[in-house]
């Protein structure tokens, strides 16, 4: 047994490589440490779906290099461990699966960018967490966080509470001390729902600032990959690492000038609130009863943000907001015929797999109708998908009318009132950040009154990572919200963290 158990739970990157530093811990101390708490604790939680086999190795691996190595001259996440959402492509004894048996040994051409670009920093691939199947794009009525190989994931604070998706398994392992950082996946809401749900940060990012490149894909437009961390400094670590060019996401070349000089630590700043101004959408957001938990919370956090030298703009509308919330209408339209176009050429391109395109899943599903839980779980969003015929003129008016809905709305609202933030609970804005591909970050906010954690989210227009980032950590260290999870084992049907529900929590 480790003798690190006290000093490992709930450290950060910095705590750890100090550790390192000062010989008080070892990389395979780390990682056997995070194994042991899998064994322990992944029968409950369903957080995993699989573990590196050569993570051992690889720690002590990286133990010898940093024996021989001068202090401070190793990459920024040297000797760190790191769990993938199961969507994100390693080349080695990993599967890459999206959770679903389909897939199951399948090969893949190549690490996908952002992983080429955590081990050029030092990351320790520890494995893959769990997720909703196919990031909740197979089934409309599948819970969160369920996947045919990885089962149902729990919420570490009360088990029988939703994790919120798709990337529940990233944060439901960081959350519950199952490893050190992880990284998930967003469309709309995958990586702000679960975070504010297991009482986690979460970035993501601007589309095109990380690299898509060999992660299973839903739209080109949407999908970005960002870190899932207990702390805003952990996950801008992570961040640091996987921001920049990716010759194999044309995405990325765009992206190029958003990236400060110097990243992003630079920005962590406790007294980053300062002068900012921060947007505040009462309608439909902040519409819960008047004495609930998170009325009295979020006023209290108003305060604090005006203490700590925030100017609240409140009142604010955004103009066609209810053209944009019931996301399942012409986002959805769009995100069908680009799933099956972007999915048919991320299965084209593997080495080798039982399935080629969308046709060969749906087919599979029902042939293997017990495994993948169909009668169950359903695969009408793949039904729907399979049915396009790429982007015609129907889509191509959905997609011009969704860009307008951004600028007329969220980016006009933003500009108009000169705001650097819209502060937003949960992820209930993680449609409005969506369809224009613009950056949101989410924080521990508070517990309502079962235990279930519940988070606030800072969002800005594109590239403005930086000032997010100010905003989130100067938040943070003025409230200091997250505390460990507590297992409870359930909470009573009138929750009211499900009361205050915009129906946008089932992140894609």
């Amino acid at each position: 047994m480790i003798s690190y158990e006290f000093s490992i739970k709930e450290a950060t990157i910095k705590d750890i490589k100090q550790a390192f530093q000062q010989n008080q811990l070892t990389s395979r101390q780390l990682v056997e440490f995070y194994l042991q708490e899998i064994t322990r604790l992944n029968p409950v939680l369903n957080a995993v779906i699989e573990i590196n086999p050569d993570a051992v190795y690889q720690a002590e691996a990286a133990d010898e290099e940093r024996k021989a190595k001068v202090p401070g001259s190793l990459p920024s996440l040297h000797g760190i461990p790191i769990l993938l959402k199961d969507s994100i492509a390693t080349k080695d004894k990993l599967n890459t699966t999206s959770g679903s048996f389909a897939l199951l040994g399948s090969v893949v051409p190549r690490d996908a960018g952002v992983v080429k670009k955590l081990r050029e920093a030092g990351a320790i691939i520890l494995g893959k967490a769990s997720l909703s199947e196919w990031s909740n794009f197979r089934s409309s009525n599948a819970p969160n966080g369920w996947s045919a190989r990885g089962g149902q994931g729990k919420n570490p604070y009360v088990l029988s509470a939703d994790p919120l998706g798709s990337s529940s398994g990233s944060a439901i392992s960081v959350a519950a001390n199952l490893v050190a950082v992880s990284l998930g996946t967003e469309t709309d809401g995958s990586i702000l729902s679960p975070a504010s749900s297991n009482s986690v940060v979460g970035i993501k990012p601007t589309v095109g600032l990380t690299s898509r490149a060999g992660v299973i894909p839903i739209s080109p437009r949407q999908d970005t990959i960002g870190p899932i961390c207990r702390t805003v400094s952990d996950a801008v670590y992570v961040l640091n690492a996987i921001v920049g060019l990716d010759d194999n996401d044309e995405a990325t070349s765009k992206a190029l000038d958003y990236i400060p000089s110097g990243g992003y630590g630079q920005f962590l700043n406790p007294n980053g609130l300062q002068e900012k101004r921060l947007g505040i959408v009462r309608y439909p957001f902040f519409e819960f009863a008047k004495e609930s938990v998170l009325t009295q919370t979020f006023e209290s956090h108003f305060q604090t943000l005006r203490e700590q030298g925030a100017i609240l703009v409140d009142n604010l509308e955004i103009a066609n907001v209810n053209d944009i919330i019931p996301r399942w209408s012409d986002e959805q339209t769009a995100l069908a015929a680009e799933f099956k176009l972007s999915l048919n050429a991320y299965l084209e391109e593997l080495v080798s797999s039982p399935v080629r395109s969308l046709a060969d899943v749906i087919a599979y599903n029902q042939k293997f109708t017990d495994l993948e839980k169909i009668n169950e779980y359903h695969h009408d969003m793949f039904l729907l998908a399979e049915a396009t015929n790429g982007i015609g003129d129907n889509e191509k008016a959905i997609l011009a009318n969704l860009e307008k809905l951004s600028e007329d709305g969220f980016e006009k609202l933003m500009r108009e009132n000169k705001l650097d933030a819209l502060v937003t609970p949960d992820s209930c804005a993680a449609s409005v950040l969506a369809i224009g591909g613009f950056p949101g970050i989410s924080v521990p906010a508070g517990y309502d009154s079962e235990g279930v954690p519940f988070g606030i989210c800072f969002g800005g227009l594109k590239g403005t990572e930086a000032k997010l980032i100010e905003i989130a950590y100067g938040f943070e260290q003025a409230t200091k919200i997250r505390k460990p999870p507590s297992f409870k084992p359930g909470k009573s049907e009138a929750n009211s963290k499900e009361s205050h529900s915009l129906g946008n929590d089932q992140g894609i």
